[in-house]
This record gives structure tokens, sequence and C-alpha cells, in this order.
């Protein structure tokens, strides 16, 4: 599945995933018979190389969605929807999430005026990001500003490219976001 880990790259036809070439080897593509516990791994892998996030801390998150109160697989991808490199990249001020985390681990980014450069920092309704003075004239931060220019950003975020600020309205509820998991699968997985 296309999960546009490589930014611009996976919208052009040099995505490897459009190519279609089989694997290497003598035997190619084999056949898998797909067993229910095939289908959750999977999930939680893609959430998991979706977002950037290793086993252990993917594992916690899940702990913390499941203790606090509502559905569990929601909660789940509203914690790593809120996580800071996800907010930088929903935002426009990167092209994917790989690019987020080392402009945030660089400490190119604020919030609610302190510099902040933890990647899985999490970000709450209210907060506001924005690039700090002496990063804001870096050629990269500004090509992706440009590039994002005009391209809608999620309901739960007011991003203000020109000055390079990010308000966090509220936290995302599930319909506003547009994650390309099954959830259920991974909270199925988790449970066992």
């Amino acid at each position: 599945m296309k999960l546009f880990l490589k930014g611009t790259r996976c919208e052009s036809p040099k995505c490897p995933i459009e190519k279609g070439r089989p694997p290497p080897g003598e035997h190619g593509r084999a056949r898998v018979r797909e067993s229910e516990y095939l289908l959750q791994l999977r999930e939680k892998q893609k959430a998991k190389r979706f977002y950037g996030v290793l086993e252990k801390q993917f594992r916690s998150y899940y702990e913390e969605a499941a203790r606090s109160k509502g559905v569990t697989g929601e909660e789940l991808i509203r914690i790593c929807e809120s996580r800071l490199d996800n907010v930088v990249h929903r935002s426009g001020l990167a092209m994917n999430r790989s690019m987020a985390r080392q402009l945030v681990s660089h400490g190119h980014f604020e919030v609610n005026g302190k510099k902040v450069n933890i990647p899985s920092f999490r970000v709450k309704s209210g907060d506001v990001v924005e690039v700090r003075n002496r990063s804001k004239s870096m050629g990269r931060i500004i090509e992706n500003a440009a590039f994002h220019e005009g391209r809608p950003v999620p309901e739960w975020l007011r991003s203000n490219l020109r000055e390079m600020t990010i308000e966090v309205v509220a936290l995302p509820e599930r319909e506003q976001m547009d994650v390309p998991v099954q959830e259920q699968l991974i909270v199925e997985y988790y449970s066992k």
C-alpha cells in the first residue's frame, strides 16, 4: 500500500509502488495465505511506518489509549496525530514526516514560546507552534511553505505559512483523520 513516505516522489511515476517490480529472488512473490493474525500485524506495521514510530513507543501509545475514556482505536490514532512532527507535516512546513522529525529535533520550532526539540512532543488544543526566528530564513522551510501554500490543511489545525505559525484548534476526531489504517485490527492485535 502506498503510504506517501517519500513526499513528492510518491506523487510522481518514480514511486516504487507504481513501478510494481517483483521482489528479488528466484521465486519472486509467493502466494501467502492471509490469516486473521497476518491482517492485524500488517495494519499495526502500516500504522507504525506511517507515523515513523518504533514498536516500544507504539505499544506505550496503545496502553495509554486503552486506559483513556473513549474508543481505544480512535484514541490511539489521535495520540499519533497529536505528535509535534506530525503537526508540522500536516501544516505544510515539511514534505514528509521524516523531514518534520528532523526539523523538530534540530530545534527549529517553538511551542507556546518555548523551544521544543522532541519530535514525539504531544500538542494540546490551543497550542501555538511556530518556527523560531533564527530559522525563518532557512531555505528548506521557506521552500516547503511556498510549495504547500494554498493546499488544504486539516480542520483541527489553523496554519499560517506566511508567518510560519500553526495553531492547534482542537484535537482531531476520527472523521478528520485521513489515516489509511483500520485501527480496530490494531486493537485486536494488542488485546491478544
